[in-house]
């Protein structure tokens, strides 16, 4: 078994652009989530795929490993799977670069599931909802879960007329870390997107529609990732007042020193 972790990277964010290279604390997000992923057991690579120089230098400049893609990917997984072709791996994990608090225990919890059932087609990491507002929220996107935690259905905007009580119980938040055997990404390409998923914009779809296990990887706690301008705040507060990223953001800085 061999897991590598690929960080795709672009600029051109529809709800934020360039926002993968938004200093935080003075480094850029790119950085703070490679960096994290590094803090893993696991990953026997830690790489980021891009077709911006821009980001590649910023990466290189910190002793990073690039993958240089085309720019004719308009999604995180076509740049994956670009870069997963030069790559010898039995497992690809792909983490989205607008996760600044994303938690090395994540990452080992999903990794631990792959060493677990090594033939599960594809991992997501899931989280609680924090609030009823995020079930209305268009930029989190939503997953139901059937009683195996299998996810079922992905959505953006609320479809339920049910409580958030009892929408808790089998709804979770999708985050950005989603895990592959090397064998089904690689099939990805040859799945046309739906209608649905096109309207939605939500890859996981395609894996639903395609009859691909998805499985659900339940992590916590919940984390906040940037999505719009406005989450920047939000990220930083939350820096500010929980202990365990106080620790995580002091490791980081002093990474490369």
């Amino acid at each position: 078994m061999k897991i590598i972790a690929i960080i795709p990277a672009h600029l051109k964010s529809v709800r934020f652009p360039r926002k993968i290279i938004l200093k935080i604390h003075g480094l850029e997000m790119i950085e703070h989530v490679r960096r994290r992923a590094l803090l893993c057991q696991f990953f026997d690579e830690v790489y980021v795929a891009t077709d911006n120089n821009e980001i590649a230098e910023i990466v290189k400049k910190n002793n990073g490993n690039i993958i240089k893609t085309k720019k004719i990917h308009s999604s995180g997984t076509s740049r994956v799977i670009e870069a997963c072709e030069g790559i010898e791996a039995s497992h690809i994990v792909l983490i989205q670069g607008d996760e600044p608090l994303m938690l090395p225990d994540h990452l080992n919890k999903i990794c631990e599931s792959i060493a677990k059932n090594p033939h599960i087609d594809t991992w997501n990491a899931t989280a609680e909802l924090s609030n009823p507002e995020e079930l209305e929220r268009r930029s989190i996107v939503k997953c139901i879960l059937n009683n195996e935690g299998k996810i079922i259905f992905c959505f953006r905007g609320n479809f339920s007329s049910s409580t958030f009580e009892n929408q808790k119980l089998y709804t979770k938040k999708i985050l950005g870390l989603i895990a592959f055997r090397k064998d089904i990404i690689m099939q990805f390409k040859d799945y046309l997107p739906s209608t649905f998923e096109i309207s939605e914009s939500i890859e996981q779809l395609r894996f639903i529609e395609n009859n691909i296990n998805l499985q659900s990887v339940q992590v916590n706690p919940s984390l906040p990732s940037i999505n719009e301008y406005e989450d920047k705040k939000i990220v930083l507060d939350f820096i500010e007042n929980n202990l365990n990223q106080k620790s995580l953001l002091k490791q980081i800085l002093n990474q490369n020193k």
